[in-house]
C-alpha cells in the first residue's frame, strides 16, 4: 500500500516503461540481421535480453556499444549476416513512446517533481526526451554513473539530485530485473508497470523475488490511482 500524501517525486524507468522498446528492438533487429530463417518476435526479445544483462553485467560500457555487441551475439545466435551493425542505436531515438504515456506523465507531473533514470547514454537519450516532449526534473542515465541497473548507482544519484529521502520518492518501472527489487532495497516503495499484462518472456530476464508494492498495467492506470487518493 502506498500513501500518496507522502509521496514528493517519482523516479521513472524509461524503456519498457514509457516508451515500448520491445517494438523498437524487434524492429531494428528485423532491420539490422539477415537470418538463414524466420525469427519470432519473442525468440529475438528473448536473445536481446539474455546479450545484454551479460554484457551490463561485466565492465562498464557506454550503452551505444552496448546495443552493438547485443545485437552480434544475438546474430551469431540465429546465424544472422549483419546488415547494420548500428541498427539499434540509430533506431533508439525513434522507438515510439507507449499511447498511455504523454498524457499520464501530464498528469502525474501535476502533483509530483519527475526523474528519469535510464540504461541509456544520455545523447541517446535526447531524441527520446524531445520525443515524449516532457521536462523532467531530472535525468539520470548509465553513462552518467558508469553503471547499469540493477546496479543501484542511477537511483542513488536520482536522490542525490532530487535533495530527497526514499521515502519520499517512488520508482515506476516495467522491469522487475533491473528496477523493483533493486528500488526497494534502497528503501524506495516501487510500483510495477506490467506492460505485457502477466506474460513471461520479453527484452528483460524474468525474476521470481521481487514484490512490487503497486501493480499496474499501464502509466495511465497509475495517474488514475494517484488521483483517486487525493
Amino acid at each position: 500500500m502506498i500513501e500518496w500524501g507522502s509521496v514528493r517525486a517519482l523516479t521513472f524507468d524509461c524503456y519498457g516503461t514509457l516508451v515500448d522498446w520491445e517494438t523498437g528492438i524487434v524492429r531494428d533487429l528485423r532491420r539490422g540481421l539477415a537470418p538463414p530463417r524466420e525469427v519470432e518476435a519473442e525468440e529475438w526479445l528473448r536473445l536481446y535480453a539474455e546479450a545484454e544483462a551479460e554484457i551490463e553485467s561485466g565492465g562498464f560500457r557506454k550503452y551505444r556499444d552496448v546495443l552493438r555487441e547485443a545485437q552480434a551475439r544475438v546474430a551469431a545466435k540465429v546465424g544472422a549476416r549483419v546488415v547494420d551493425r548500428d541498427a539499434l542505436p540509430n533506431g533508439l531515438g525513434s522507438w515510439p513512446p507507449f499511447p498511455d504515456t504523454l498524457a499520464a506523465l501530464e498528469r502525474l507531473g501535476k502533483r509530483f517533481r519527475l526523474c528519469i533514470t535510464s540504461n541509456v547514454d544520455r545523447d541517446l537519450f535526447a531524441a527520446t526526451e524531445r520525443a515524449l516532449g516532457v521536462r523532467f526534473d531530472e535525468v539520470v542515465t548509465a553513462d552518467q554513473v558508469r553503471a547499469y541497473k540493477p546496479d543501484p548507482a542511477l537511483v542513488r544519484e536520482a536522490l542525490s539530485r532530487l535533495g530527497l529521502g526514499p521515502d519520499d520518492v517512488v520508482h515506476v518501472a516495467q522491469s522487475l530485473y533491473h528496477d523493483i527489487g533493486m528500488a526497494q532495497g534502497l528503501g524506495l516503495r516501487a510500483v510495477w508497470v506490467d506492460r505485457r499484462g502477466g506474460r513471461p518472456g520479453g527484452a528483460t530476464r524474468g525474476v521470481d523475488a521481487a514484490a512490487p508494492d503497486l501493480r499496474v498495467g499501464s502509466l495511465a492506470e497509475l495517474a488514475t490511482v494517484v488521483e483517486r487518493s487525493a
